[in-house]
C-alpha cells in the first residue's frame, strides 16, 4: 500500500498469512484467516468464523481494541464501485443493533467485487 493511498483512506489487500501470525493470541482455536485487508494501521480481517476490525490507537499504536463481529450479526452489506471521476469504491456492512453502517474505502487496485464476495459467502452460509 503506498502512503498516498493511505492518507486518502483507501484499503489495500494483505498477506492472510501474515495476519494469521500477527493476531494469533485474538484467533479462536482452529480459526483461520481468509482474507485481510489494511487502512494506513488499522486493519479489517476475514477469518472462517467472524469479521475483525482492528483499530490501532495513539501515536505509537500501541493501544490497539479488536472489535469482533459474529457474520449472523451482518443484517445487510452494500457496495459502491468506482467511477469514472471517482478514483474509489466503498463497503458498507449493517450489524443488528447499530444504527449506522460501517464504511470502508478501496482504491481501484483492490476488486470491490473479490471483497463482495469474500462477505457474501460467510454472511449466506
Amino acid at each position: 500500500m503506498g502512503l498516498f493511498d493511505g492518507m486518502m483512506g483507501n484499503a489495500s489487500k494483505v498477506d492472510p498469512a501474515k495476519i494469521q501470525r500477527e493476531f494469533a493470541q485474538i484467533l479462536a482455536p482452529g480459526e483461520s484467516v481468509q482474507h485481510a485487508y489494511q487502512l494506513i494501521r488499522d486493519y479489517f480481517v476475514f477469518t472462517d468464523k467472524r469479521f475483525v476490525l482492528v483499530d490501532k490507537q495513539g501515536l505509537t499504536g500501541s493501544k490497539v481494541e479488536y472489535h469482533s463481529i459474529p457474520y449472523k450479526s451482518i443484517t445487510h452489506f452494500s457496495i459502491e464501485t468506482a467511477g469514472t471521476f471517482d478514483l474509489d469504491a466503498e463497503l458498507k456492512i449493517w450489524i443488528s443493533g447499530a444504527a449506522n453502517p460501517i464504511q470502508k474505502q478501496f482504491n481501484k487496485r483492490l476488486s470491490i467485487y473479490e471483497v463482495q464476495s469474500v462477505l457474501a459467502s460467510y454472511v449466506l452460509r
